[in-house]
């Protein structure tokens, strides 16, 4: 089965690696948003299967992201993994109190992502 992912990240190398790793290694298809707004629009236009989501962004960050999917019946049950260079314990805690699936830092290891996206959602490969 092949997953769909959507991968929104500000930061055009991030997303570049991202949709590679996760495409050339799990070969799963990956969609790319640059910012919030957009996201929200892929994702209802299209539920993609999961979404790895950037937390600082302008305009709309990933939490804020995160409550707009969580508000729309279409997008709610889409699993959210957030990443985010802020990985204090402090920051995780508050991203456990979110509901989302999981957070992974950035950077992160381009050839172990797809493993990573697969261990918090429990997917099978």
């Amino acid at each position: 089965m092949t997953r769909r992912v959507l991968v929104v990240d500000d930061d055009d190398d991030i997303r570049e690696v991202a949709q590679y790793s996760l495409e050339l290694v799990a070969g799963w298809d990956v969609d790319v948003a640059s910012g919030g707004q957009e996201a929200v629009e892929l994702c209802r236009a299209s539920p993609p299967d999961a979404i790895l989501l950037d937390v600082m962004m302008p305009l709309m960050d990933g939490p804020t992201t995160f409550a707009t999917l969580q508000a729309d019946a279409r997008t709610r049950d889409i699993p959210v993994i957030l990443l985010t260079a802020k990985v204090q314990p402090a920051e995780r805690r508050r991203w456990d109190g979110l509901g989302v699936a999981g957070v992974l830092a950035k950077p992160f290891d381009p050839l172990g992502l797809s493993g990573e996206v697969e261990k918090l959602l429990g997917w099978d490969r």
